[in-house]
């Protein structure tokens, strides 16, 4: 088999990773063990690339037209996939060994995709100006200039130490306590009880971005939520996740 391209966005941090989007892709691809090799791409170079590979646009979180990544290359098919969700309808359906949308329910875990996004929606701006403090030189003043533009408020309005920190981390709070309720309804590790799918590697791909971009203290205090349950949760995903 031939390995398939992954366009990934790099960091400072040891091994690149850390986007919540392209970690979706990337735990799909480790779980289901096919072979990839990642090509980098900095925020201020994805238009030019994905433009130069034949790409179609997507809808950005501030709702304007952009490229985005993950893109996934499969020389194997020829196909060539943008957006997390569709690259994870192609794996399954291309690739069906050890299935993430068990028991028929790709269109519950879209619609719960769907839900955990506008909760975050509340927060986002929080961990999105910690993510800055990762990236590359380049790769962070295009992510600023184009988030600014795209917000219409300066990014040290974003998430600033004060009253709008607070509400950010009270967001943040609900959103777990909420998570907690949905895991809560089954008997097992996983929200499906005892069968893994794609809502955990949703679930997981937040708490992966968390991990990597928030200060130490930070993170801690999410990962000790609920007696540890979101750092077990994450761990428990990535055991399942095999690079190859």
């Amino acid at each position: 088999m031939i390995p398939l391209i992954f366009y990934d966005i790099p960091s400072k941090l040891e091994g690149n990773y850390w986007s919540p989007s392209t970690a979706k892709s990337r735990f799909i691809l480790g779980c289901k063990g096919l072979p990839f090799r990642v090509e980098w791409v900095e925020y201020c170079d994805i238009a030019p690339r994905m433009k130069e590979i034949g790409v179609r646009q997507n809808k950005l979180v501030d709702g304007r037209d952009g490229y985005t990544l993950p893109v996934l290359n499969d020389p194997n098919t020829g196909a060539l996939i943008t957006d997390s969700w569709e690259i994870a309808e192609y794996l399954e359906k291309t690739y069906p060994e050890k299935p993430i949308f068990p028991n028929q329910s790709k269109g519950l875990i879209r619609a719960f995709d769907a839900v955990v996004m506008n909760l975050l929606r509340t927060a986002f701006k929080f961990p999105m100006l910690r993510s800055t403090e990762i990236m590359n030189e380049r790769g962070a003043e295009y992510f600023i200039a184009t988030r600014e533009e795209g917000f219409k408020e300066k990014f040290s309005e974003f998430s600033p130490e004060g009253p709008k920190r607070d509400e950010h981390w009270a967001n943040l709070e609900r959103i777990f306590n909420t998570s907690k309720e949905w895991y809560d309804e089954e008997e097992g590790k996983w929200l499906m009880g005892d069968v893994f799918s794609y809502a955990d590697i949703i679930m997981a791909s937040r708490l992966f971005w968390f991990e990597r971009v928030l200060h130490d203290d930070e993170w801690e205090k999410i990962a000790n939520w609920h007696g540890g349950r979101w750092a077990k949760l994450l761990a428990d995903v990535e055991k399942e996740y095999h690079e190859v």
